[in-house]
């Protein structure tokens, strides 16, 4: 598996339309949430996916601090409902905290996680730092991840 890291500018057209089918697939279709996937964010991250026998499986965009937090962040992480349980959705999330660790000399990340991702994300390591939200009708919780300094 080779994920690809990809400024906006940098992307396709084909890129750009691929990443965006699969969120609006899963965020919009599957979780039956209407809510402006299109926001400003896109044009200042670093999207990073996958694409498996030329399908896009998985997505997800990386943030610099000051973008949506005060601190780097991952989001719109999204794997094809037929890719999950096959690990992609943690390795993607592996390379991307690698990504921002060399590339952004980050401390912490943050995230904006969906409620039932909870133990997904603990496990890899981030905690939760808010009550319970309501994110576009879902519940979620801020979550953080932080590097020891060595």
């Amino acid at each position: 598996m080779k994920f690809e890291f990809k400024h906006f500018s940098e992307l396709t057209t084909d890129e750009l339309y691929d990443l965006l089918q699969l969120r609006s697939e899963v965020f919009v279709v599957e979780q039956n949430c209407v809510y402006n996937d299109l926001d400003s964010h896109d044009k200042e991250a670093i999207h990073q996916f996958l694409r498996k026998d030329g399908i896009m499986v998985a997505c997800s965009r990386l943030l610099k601090p000051g973008s949506r937090f005060n601190d780097c962040s991952i989001g719109r992480v999204v794997v094809k409902e037929s890719e999950r349980g096959t690990g992609i959705g943690i390795e993607m999330m592996e390379e991307a905290k690698a990504y921002i660790l060399k590339e952004w000399k980050a401390d912490k990340i943050k995230i904006s996680a969906q409620k039932y991702l909870q133990k997904f994300y603990e496990d890899l390591g981030f905690v939760v730092i808010t009550e319970e939200y309501l994110e576009d009708g879902i519940p979620h919780f801020g979550m953080l991840l932080e590097y020891k300094k060595q």
